[in-house]
């Protein structure tokens, strides 16, 4: 059995908490993208615990953890992360942690590069604007995964006769094509070298054959949860680009991802944030520049796990969330953080987009007409009431259960799970 947690709109829905919520069911949690660009915050017994590239599967001492193909790994911020969770008091990590050997690594120029481009951008863009990345290297790695010139993990811990020299010269030419691109910028090459001949015997422990641990738990009928990095609509193709990460958010990047065909999959449980934030440049239809969205920022605590800027804010789209739906095929919903609206008497949602008065069929994929779009709302009345001591589905006041129906309608999709506050008990559950 797959299941799969994915974000619906664009990061920070808060995936998390329900792969946190649903682990104990689970012999494994899998990654199958991004890199430490990611960030999920888990609240357990009090403490909290965030994770950038780790699967959040750690927090359950019994759960094996998998960083499948498609992640792209910094080792030194892999074994800084592992550090932290473990001085927390997650217990047994290393035992449970495994690196596929066919991910690609992400090596400190990677990063500077990423810096450089996002300068690159807002130096060529008439208004000063970049693409808004984390500067995690994460593009510049994918980048070189698609032309073909990147290192990954089997090339580093590989011990035959002459791997070592090949990786180096490999490295070095990697090093020299970017400092032919951006310049001669400040890069440590035999100290990076030096650094990973020591970080190579750190890692092999963890690296496995993904293929096969992937199938061999399938055949062994091991319960698997995939666990969706940043969103659908940061998605390389299907997000708002440029306005997006480097990777494939959906569910196309499962299989891709981890090497699993479309049949094993079961379940495809979409997040969804009660109202929407983005981080970074890009059009947001329904976002409010106004005291509504400073009252969303504050109450709702918006400010990124990796980087720490602040979440843009606005109310929920549907039109992204029909959208995401499409593609994804969501067999349930998690909406999150509804308790954020408690004190807001009226609460809009974005039902449709217009342009010069023509109602648009979809999501559009051209930028100009996006921030060319009029949204049309629907208005629904608050229910006004603290709900973060709810303890079920049921005792919900009318009016927040009538939002989670019209979004329900709306959709096609039933609501399974509905996050009242921060704490992992916080979490109503719905039959469906």
């Amino acid at each position: 059995m797959v299941n799969v947690v994915l974000g619906s709109q664009w990061g920070d829905e808060g995936k998390g908490k329900l792969v946190d919520l649903l682990v104990g069911k689970y012999d494994i949690v899998a990654r199958c993208a991004g890199g430490n660009n990611a960030g999920h915050t888990i609240v357990v017994n009090g403490v909290k615990y965030d994770f950038h590239m780790l699967p959040s599967g750690l927090v359950n001492p019994n759960c094996q953890n998998l960083l499948g193909n498609g992640v792209v790994i910094h080792l030194p911020s892999f074994f800084k992360e592992l550090e932290t969770l473990e001085a927390k008091g997650l217990t047994n990590c290393r035992e449970r942690l495994f690196v596929s050997s066919r991910a690609h690594l992400v090596f400190d120029f990677h990063q500077i590069t990423d810096k450089l481009r996002e300068n690159e951008l807002a130096g060529r863009s008439k208004d000063g604007k970049n693409i808004g990345t984390t500067g995690k290297g994460i593009g510049p790695t994918y980048a070189t995964k698609a032309s073909r010139s990147g290192l990954r993990v089997h090339h580093l811990v590989n011990d035959l006769p002459g791997a070592w020299e090949e990786f180096e010269t490999k490295f070095r030419r990697l090093v020299e094509t970017r400092q032919l691109r951006y310049g001669k910028f400040d890069f440590d090459i035999e100290g990076q070298l030096a650094q990973y001949k020591v970080l190579k015997e750190q890692l092999k422990p963890f690296v496995v054959d993904s293929v096969i641990f992937m199938h061999n738990a399938m055949k062994a009928n091991k319960k698997i949860l995939v666990e969706g990095a940043n969103a659908l609509m940061l998605d390389i193709d299907f997000g708002t680009y440029p306005f997006v990460t480097s990777s494939a958010t959906g569910i196309g990047g499962v299989i891709t991802g981890l090497g699993i065909p479309p049949r094993s999959i079961d379940e495809i449980y979409g997040v969804v944030k009660a109202y929407t934030t983005r981080v970074g440049e890009g059009p947001f239809p329904t976002e409010q520049l106004n005291a509504e969205g400073d009252k969303l920022q504050t109450i709702g605590a918006e400010f990124g796990v990796t980087t720490g800027r602040k979440r843009r804010c606005g109310w929920l789209d549907l039109v992204v969330l029909k959208y995401s739906t499409m593609i994804n095929g969501y067999t349930s919903l998690n909406i999150t953080k509804l308790d954020v609206l408690d004190t807001f008497k009226q609460i809009p949602i974005g039902v449709s987009y217009s342009i010069n008065g023509n109602k648009l069929e979809s999501f559009p994929e051209d930028l100009i007409k996006l921030g060319s779009v009029d949204v049309e709302y629907t208005t629904l009345p608050g229910w006004n009431e603290d709900i973060t001591s709810v303890k079920t589905y049921d005792a919900l006041p009318e009016n927040a259960k009538k939002y989670l129906k019209f979004i329900e309608d709306f959709v096609g999709v039933p609501v399974e799970w509905v996050g009242t506050g921060p704490g992992r008990e916080s979490m109503l559950h719905k039959d469906i």
